[in-house]
């Protein structure tokens, strides 16, 4: 499974963005996914996630403004990212593994995409 992000790019405190996660190689339906990202000078951390079944669940800082999301049909995952804050920004990686249980640590992942610029300016 190859995983690309995209979406990313400068953007206004208070302005949104969309990142995609699209995959290739295979069907992601019966996959665990999510989103991490990782500043300057700072340690990759956990941002969303999104079970084979459709839960989620969500860093606490970022509840309430993002939207983790996915369509099967497309092989995509998405991220809803709106009232975008100066701190959000980082390189945004996504991941990806087939089961049916999920993980807040990047390193459980199987794949892992090649991450997207985030820069909320202020």
């Amino acid at each position: 499974v190859q995983l690309q992000a995209s979406g990313g790019g400068p953007v206004q405190a208070g302005g949104s963005l969309r990142l995609s996660c699209t995959a290739s190689g295979r069907t992601i339906s019966n996959y665990a996914m999510a989103w991490f990202r990782q500043a300057p000078e700072k340690e990759r951390e956990f941002v969303a996630r999104i079970f084979s079944n459709g839960g989620t669940s969500y860093r606490e800082s970022v509840k309430g403004r993002f939207t983790i999301s996915r369509d099967n049909a497309k092989n995509t995952m998405y991220l809803q990212m709106d009232s975008l804050k100066p701190e959000d920004t980082a390189v945004y990686y996504c991941a990806a593994k087939a089961s049916t249980v999920s993980s807040t640590s990047f390193a459980w992942y199987s794949y892992r995409g090649q991450g997207t610029q985030v820069t909320v300016s202020s």
